[in-house]
């Protein structure tokens, strides 16, 4: 059989409930206001099409005592439980009639939704069918109306049914966005200038990190080992104090590309992996929010943006 992509998942099991307006003219349907009024019983159904997933889940995520409370952390619990095995026998028919996927996605896409509205202060851009509705999420990212039904499509594909991609595009889209980096305990004085390092080794980062910046104790458990480490062979590391000292940027280029690694005073945060050539050396910025990585790609300048405190 062909792969189950989310083109053909839509295709094959949505499309054909859709009102006959929305399926000859889908591009309108998605970009037109459902709810020009805003009618409150409009979002009443959504509300109610939220808590009968929190009802539904459980049992068919194979964890009956699951608990979905619209909060962010439900959203990991339940983006951990989408397995291949499952998504495939939602495919099948069900005691309830039309097969099981169309209901966990439409009513989980909607319930994704509700946690950006009540965890995060999202609102609601209705459309029709119902599923299809956007939220708007407000951030320091800017103005985003976020997909939620295409967000489940994709996690149910054969690209993405083995790994929990619907949980790291609510991490990246919702609460990186969000995330009050204020609250943040600094690190160091943000104005400090860290020297480069241009012999790299475990040893030789821990007694940079000694010289430099005394105040973190740590890399964190989660670092890089020192086995790994040594593998990824840096040529040198830079080091970016971010968020007026909140955060330690550390960035080096590898065999492969460029690694970057974010700590706070706790230590290591989160990570990430950019392909690159060895020459131009990458470049790091930092202007505002905004922290901007340049690479070259085969001879092709490339800019990574995200927000300082990681995508």
């Amino acid at each position: 059989m062909a792969p189950l992509s989310a083109e053909r998942l839509f295709q094959d099991y949505f499309l054909p409930g859709y009102p006959p307006e929305a399926r000859a003219d889908l591009a309108k349907a998605r970009a037109t206001d459902a709810n020009p009024g805003h009618n409150a019983s409009y979002l009443a159904t959504l509300d109610q099409a939220a808590d009968l997933f929190t009802r539904l889940a459980p049992a068919e995520l194979g964890d009956p005592g699951l608990v979905l409370d619209r909060s962010d952390a439900s959203v990991h619990r339940l983006a951990t439980r989408l397995t291949r095995e499952k998504r495939d026998a939602w495919l099948g028919p069900s005691k309830m009639g039309p097969p099981m996927i169309l209901n966990l996605a439409i009513h989980g896409a909607i319930y994704l939704g509700a946690c950006v509205v009540r965890s995060h202060g999202g609102v609601w851009q209705a459309r029709n069918p119902l599923w299809e509705s956007l939220v708007r999420l407000e951030s320091a990212a800017g103005v985003a109306d976020l997909p939620v039904f295409h967000w489940w499509l994709k996690a149910l594909s054969d690209d993405e049914i083995d790994s929990p991609r619907l949980v790291d595009r609510y991490r990246t889209h919702v609460e990186v966005p969000t995330f009050d980096a204020e609250t943040l305990a600094r690190i160091a004085p943000g104005d400090r200038t860290i020297p480069r390092l241009g012999s790299v080794s475990w040893k030789g980062l821990h007694q940079h990190l000694r010289a430099h910046v005394p105040e973190l104790r740590e890399v964190g458990k989660d670092f890089p080992s020192p086995e790994r480490f040594e593998e990824l062979a840096f040529r040198w590391l830079g080091f970016e104090l971010l968020g007026d000292g909140r955060m330690l940027l550390v960035h080096g280029p590898s065999k492969a590309g460029v690694h970057l690694f974010w700590l706070d005073r706790g230590g290591f945060v989160k990570s990430a992996f950019y392909p690159a050539d060895k020459v131009p050396e990458h470049k790091v910025e930092v202007a505002g929010d905004r922290l901007r990585v340049m690479v070259s790609i085969e001879g092709r300048t490339m800019l990574h943006e995200t927000l300082w405190w990681g995508a």
